[in-house]
């Protein structure tokens, strides 16, 4: 018999919602539940509890969602094709995926079980009480909320910056050298670069733009760009290299501010980001710099790997005579109806890459350059598996981590796509092998969302989230002072170029 304490009178009704998952009809309260979905696309947060499918975009919102399998301790299977999400309601919402959902049901308080509901729970379940449908089923009313505080044990936030994002940057500044950092891009076979400072963004080049009538032939349109139109120049014929005959998919924009003018600049591919030391940057001839052609707009060369590699290092300021800038920002005030559009607050820089499907961003302020993976790296014994080895860096000792195996994933077979990002933090200088590098993201701070507070230690390395709803993308922003723990760090220590141990 029911409590009547617990349930309140016989006249009263409640609804529940009801659906399975493994086999076991499982019922919510109606008033628990916001909406049900169909299963969305999720990005993966690394080191997360296995309960936790990852982060989805729900109308602009970033959603956790929650394995119900995962939660009741239970083996997951792939989802079929009745599959659905419950999304809670509350002020922080979360959906539950489930395998399918039976239908709303209103129940009599007094048919609704509550004193043997403990006792009649199956391993990993809460329950809150039990009822029996028409047809003999009986639903078990799950305590959703004890199984979600028991997976994921919240932890107090500590208090933010105005710029949380980028923690661990503030260390970089004090171990900042001399050299210079560059963004490289390859044009008709060759390598290119422009200082970090003056490349606002890199994004995929737009499958088509409008042309801008009576334009010059290095004018190939203009494109949509954050609430503004870029006018979008060929590379190639500033640097009056042999136009291309047709695209190839891997074209990007670099974004630059040339001359007050925010521009697009159509490479052929990204190379990488650089850090050039000083004794290996040669200014230009001075009979380049006499030069009418492409030579004029290059200022210095690199000459990297022991001189097997020379990157002509571009003027931006150089870039186009003095009347064809003023054209330009007469076809972007034109195109936009005002001569610039509003900025929403500091914006911040990220050097976003892939691990399988999912994309992850780092301020790139802790960058210090993004090179091909190294076909020598030397294993070191008695090591964990996450750390590759070590590697000659130009007379330095520098470690590398696998991050798909620090993120417990399985090989990659990406092959040459796959690229080595070279991080200083304020504590170790390491490099981490990735599938590949997409793009320098910009966006304003107030852009950025907080990870949701159900990843436990993973909070702390998912450091925000930056939600491109109209692209359909999700780049989880990492702490790279997080990216290892409080024991590999120390391990990372002896691979220091000093030997100091720093404090834990």
């Amino acid at each position: 018999m029911a409590d009547p304490a617990a349930t309140g009178s016989a006249a009263e009704t409640r609804r529940f919602l009801t659906f399975r998952s493994g086999g076991s009809l499982y019922a919510l309260p109606a008033e628990a539940v916001a909406e049900v979905i169909r299963p969305p696309s999720v990005a993966r947060v690394p080191q997360a509890p296995a309960s936790l499918l990852g982060l989805a975009n729900l109308r602009g919102t970033v959603l956790p969602v929650a394995s119900l399998r995962g939660l009741l301790g239970r083996q997951e299977t792939a989802a079929e094709a009745g599959a659905r999400a419950i999304v809670l309601d509350g002020a922080a919402p979360i959906a539950i995926a489930v395998d399918a959902i039976e239908g709303l049901v209103a129940v009599a308080a007094d048919r609704i079980e509550t004193r043997q509901a403990e006792a009649a729970a199956e391993t990993g379940e809460q329950l809150t009480g039990a009822f029996r449908l028409a047809g003999g089923d009986v639903a078990r009313i799950l305590d959703i909320r004890g199984l979600l505080e028991a997976a994921f044990v919240q932890r107090a936030r500590p208090e933010r910056a105005a710029q949380p994002a980028v923690a661990g940057a503030a260390g970089v500044a004090a171990a900042a050298d001399d050299r210079q950092r560059l963004v490289t891009f390859e044009v008709a076979n060759q390598e290119y670069g422009l200082a970090l400072e003056a490349v606002q963004e890199i994004v995929p080049a737009p499958a088509a733009s409008t042309a801008v009538p009576r334009s010059e032939a290095v004018l190939l349109g203009v494109m949509p760009y954050r609430d503004t139109l870029l006018p979008l120049l060929s590379l190639r014929g500033l640097l009056g290299l042999p136009l291309a005959t047709a695209a190839d998919g891997r074209d990007k924009v670099v974004v630059a501010a040339v001359g007050g003018t925010l521009v697009g600049l159509v490479a052929d591919r990204i190379r990488s980001i650089i850090a050039a030391e000083p004794d290996l940057v040669e200014p230009a001839p001075p009979m380049l710099a006499a030069r009418t052609g492409g030579e004029a707009r290059v200022k210095a060369f690199y000459r990297g790997d022991g001189g097997r590699r020379l990157v002509s290092i571009l003027a931006a300021d150089q870039l186009f005579r003095e009347d064809v800038m003023q054209r330009l920002g007469g076809v972007r005030e034109a195109a936009n109806g005002s001569a610039a559009a509003d900025k929403r607050g500091e914006e911040l820089q990220f050097l976003v890459f892939r691990l399988g499907d999912d994309e992850f961003g780092l301020p790139i302020d802790v960058v210090d350059e993004v090179a091909r993976v190294p076909a020598q790296i030397t294993r070191v014994p008695k090591t964990p598996k996450f750390l590759e080895g070590v590697i000659n860096l130009r007379g330095e000792v520098l470690p590398v981590v696998d991050q798909r195996r620090r993120f417990d994933m399985p090989p990659s077979d990406k092959g040459e796509a796959r690229r080595l990002i070279v991080l200083r933090t304020e504590r170790h200088r390491a490099g981490i092998i990735v599938d590949g590098v997409s793009e320098v993201l910009r966006c304003g701070a107030d852009q950025i969302e907080e990870a949701p507070d159900l990843t436990g230690e993973a909070t702390r390395l998912v450091h925000g989230v930056v939600n491109l709803e109209a692209a359909g993308r999700m780049v989880l922003l990492l702490d790279p002072s997080e990216l290892l723990t409080r024991a590999e760090r120390g391990l990372l220590d002896a691979f220091k170029p000093d030997g100091a141990q720093a404090s834990a």
